[in-house]
């Protein structure tokens, strides 16, 4: 990594661009500020003579024909419904700000959940604003332009052009996301200025914030965070196939996974993490989350992320992985897979009862059914087969009743998915896990049986012994469809298509 020359350019605490609070004065005074700087010995290493040559002598770059982003039709529509809920209001949605790892290193940015959704944007510092009109909002997208040539911003700030890429410039996210576009470091001013009422996305973007801190308020904040959560609970078409293409990829990287599993053997969990990580950074953005690949008694941790134990033949692996689309839509599957290719009469035992009620829980997803019937039908087949097993006093009834099972089942079925591996998370009760599923909605099917290594309720044999299956339902008109299903699940047919990939 090349280190940065030491220039003026420094950000202004919460505000972004090249500028910091003395060079804005000296600017509003008339003087170019970073010219002054330069004069005034603050770029060392940098002479008038280099500066100059470096204002001149590149060629014109505008991407005068760029093409729409393919969902634009679907995020002006999401924009149109937020406009209708809010009538009246300043809506302010930013995307976020870089965050630092260590000393000067920043992490991969991730625009907010909220701001990619109406916009298909992922730039830093990006904030979306609608301004209330007679007739609804004037839609405005505020983002850094691209860095400036006669400045030197482009190869002395790091975060120039040179340092870190090409940015968009205004003209062309104009045409690339379907909406005016503007300086944002003109954006937190002119918001100080502002009268009326402003709902503002919080917890992304400190500086915007700040310059609305005696305009809003937390209850009605959250009344849009909650809005935009639950306008994602029934997924569009674009979002639906964005799901799928995540969905493809996943299953391609759980083949990766099969064919190395004896190079994990003679290396650790992080070979099967890296080789899924290969599938989702080739074909996609990034893994969704936290790839869990849990071998042997590691499974029996829910979000076993460190992935650093031993894969041994004769155990089960449990890989829990998504990859996550350049559009932000991931995949969440499961397989419980066992390392040398067959399952044992006990292992298969526990993972046919899985998978069992996870056949129970797919068949309960269907338009009109309680949000929670899926749940409650995956527990009943698992808690009758620990009753069968002799491992709880039964009857069923009575197991359910008191949730006796949850010692060995943990977790709930599942969950919504979609641009958050649990999307729609701030959705109120009433309209999520109360609620009644509608067509469009994607969920997830998951349930498992955990047998914690000192688990000394349990027969010896059964401890260390976790199995999850998981897969992504999408409610349809007339029930469900997996979306996963190109993943075997049936425990016969696991080992056949391992044997496939194997050789």
């Amino acid at each position: 990594m090349a280190e940065e020359l030491p220039t003026a350019f420094d950000e202004a605490a919460g505000t972004p661009g090249p500028e910091g609070p003395e060079a804005a004065a000296d600017r509003e005074a008339g003087e170019e500020e970073p010219v002054k700087q330069r004069k005034n010995g603050l770029y060392p290493g940098v002479s008038d003579e280099l500066a100059e040559n470096m204002k001149s002598g590149w060629a014109d770059t505008e991407l005068r024909d760029l093409e729409p982003i393919p969902q634009v039709a679907e995020t002006a529509a999401r924009r149109a419904a937020l406009s209708a809920r809010f009538p009246g209001e300043r809506l302010v949605v930013p995307a976020g700000n870089l965050k630092t790892r260590s000393n000067d290193t920043e992490y991969a940015f991730r625009a907010s959940v909220e701001y990619a959704y109406l916009t298909g944007n992922q730039t830093e510092d990006g904030v979306l604003v609608l301004e209330p009109t007679a007739d609804g909002h004037q839609e405005t997208i505020y983002l850094l332009p691209r860095s400036n040539r006669e400045n030197g911003e482009f190869w002395l700030d790091g975060q120039g052009e040179l340092w870190v890429g090409r940015r968009h410039s205004l003209a062309e996210a104009e045409k690339r996301y379907g909406i005016p576009a503007a300086d944002v470091r003109e954006l937190a001013g002119a918001l100080r200025e502002a009268t009326g009422p402003v709902r503002v996305v919080r917890g992304h973007d400190a500086g915007i914030e700040a310059a609305l801190t005696d305009k809003v308020t937390a209850e009605r904040d959250e009344e849009l965070r909650v809005f935009l959560s639950e306008a994602r609970l029934v997924k569009d078409a674009f979002e639906v196939g964005e799901l799928q293409k995540a969905v493809d990829s996943t299953v391609r990287g759980f083949e990766d996974v099969v064919k190395i599993l004896d190079k994990a053997e003679a290396t650790s969990e992080r070979y099967i993490e890296g080789t899924f990580f290969l599938r989702a950074r080739v074909e996609g953005n990034d893994v969704g989350y936290g790839s869990i690949c849990a071998a042997g008694p590691h499974a029996t941790t829910l979000h076993w992320v460190r992935n650093d134990g031993p894969v041994r033949s004769g155990d089960l692996l449990l890989l829990d992985a998504g990859v996550e689309t350049h559009t932000y839509y991931t995949a969440d599957v499961t397989r419980t897979l066992p390392i040398d290719g067959t399952y044992s009469a006990l292992q298969k035992k526990i993972y046919d009862a899985v998978y069992d009620a996870q056949e129970a829980g797919i068949a309960a997803v269907k338009p009109g059914a309680k949000y929670r019937d899926f749940h409650d039908a995956a527990q009943r087949v698992l808690a009758e087969r620990l009753v069968e097993w002799g491992l709880v006093e039964g009857p069923v009834e009575r197991v359910l009743e008191l949730g006796l099972q949850r010692r060995w089942t943990l977790h709930g079925t599942g969950h919504m998915l979609g641009m958050d591996v649990h999307d729609c998370a701030v959705a109120r009760t009433e309209t999520y896990v109360d609620g009644t599923l509608e067509p469009g909605m994607v969920l997830t099917v998951e349930p498992g049986l955990y047998f914690q290594a000192d688990d000394l309720t349990v027969p010896e044999e059964y401890r260390g012994i976790g199995v999850r299956i998981e897969d992504d339902i999408l409610v349809t008109e007339d029930g469900n469809r997996n979306l996963s299903a190109a993943l075997p699940r049936r425990s016969d047919e696991v080992e056949a298509w391992m044997a496939s990939l194997k050789g």
